[in-house]
């Protein structure tokens, strides 16, 4: 009897149990992971499962009814958009963070910062040596990301506005691009700021992040504090995106509020991202997100 107790127990426990699946961005699978692990503290009944892949894996699987959440670090495309909508999917775009899109070298290059128009050439392959602009004689070390990357296509069309130096290498992701520059004194590769800064702030051992100016004329900028990215001083800011078929609803939204809490947000900062502004806490209101 008491077995049985037990096991039915099990099963009506287990029929109680709210699984979320989210997929995509490669740049925010740790900081959404650490954030559903503190919603899963605080909602004994949930199962939320969070995997990488890419910005254009989650979105596809979104696109394909495969995860309740993409995780995105780039808006959608206007073809996807459509091919939601073929399929009957409504995106909805909910902005949870922000990032400053780091461009990191090895710690000892004597390169502290660069142009927009500088960093452009050496990813196109047009600056070819570190020496062309002020450093040793040294082959520049291309370190990227795969075409799925959402990282990948925001450096290509925001910064590159071309195409990739066939040279550079296409690493499966933000910290095997780390952990390359960290061994290559003449590498140079981005990642989100998460992934350079440990649980103090502080930028890991072995690599550089390079402050960035706009334009010649303009004062370079570091993502390293917080007010450069909040105000878009820095240039390579960027909003960090969930997108879900329609409206979330039920745990889905309460997960998202939570994300948007004053708890969460603490949380994004403990990653090394940023909280958003008020103007995207607006624009999460206005969808009825959050009141």
């Amino acid at each position: 009897m008491l077995a049985l107790v037990f096991i039915t127990g099990c099963a009506k426990n287990e029929a109680d149990r709210v699984s979320i699946q989210i997929k995509g961005s490669d740049t925010e699978v740790n900081l959404v992971q650490r954030l559903a692990e503190a919603f899963m503290g605080k909602n004994q009944e949930m199962s939320i499962a969070v995997t990488g892949g890419g910005s254009g894996v989650g979105i596809a699987a979104l696109i394909n009814r495969q995860t309740d959440i993409a995780n995105s670090s780039r808006a959608m495309k206007d073809e996807e958009i459509k091919q939601a909508e073929d399929k009957g999917v409504d995106p909805v775009a909910i902005v949870f963070a922000l990032d400053g899109l780091a461009l990191i070298t090895h710690q000892n290059l004597p390169i502290d910062s660069l142009t927009l128009g500088e960093v452009a050439e050496v990813f196109k392959g047009e600056i070819a040596n570190w020496r062309e602009i002020g450093g040793p004689d040294l082959a520049v070390s291309l370190y990227g990301r795969q075409s799925n990357s959402g990282t990948y296509v925001y450096f290509r069309d925001n910064v590159l506005k071309g195409d990739y130096s066939p040279q550079a290498r296409r690493m499966n992701g933000s910290a095997q691009i780390v952990e390359a520059v960290k061994t290559d004194k003449a590498g140079v590769g981005y990642v989100g700021i998460g992934y350079v800064v440990d649980d103090k702030g502080e930028v890991i051992s072995g690599i550089k992040v390079l402050n960035i100016a706009k334009e010649a004329n303009l004062p370079a900028v570091t993502p390293l504090k917080k007010e450069n990215v909040r105000s878009g001083l820095y240039p390579l800011t960027r909003p960090l995106y969930q997108y879900t078929d329609g409206k979330p609803k039920g745990k889905l939204l309460e997960f998202i509020q939570f994300e948007l809490s004053q708890e969460g947000q603490e949380l994004v900062t403990m990653e090394g991202y940023y909280p958003v502004t008020a103007e995207y806490m607006d624009y999460n209101r206005r969808l009825g997100i959050i009141k």
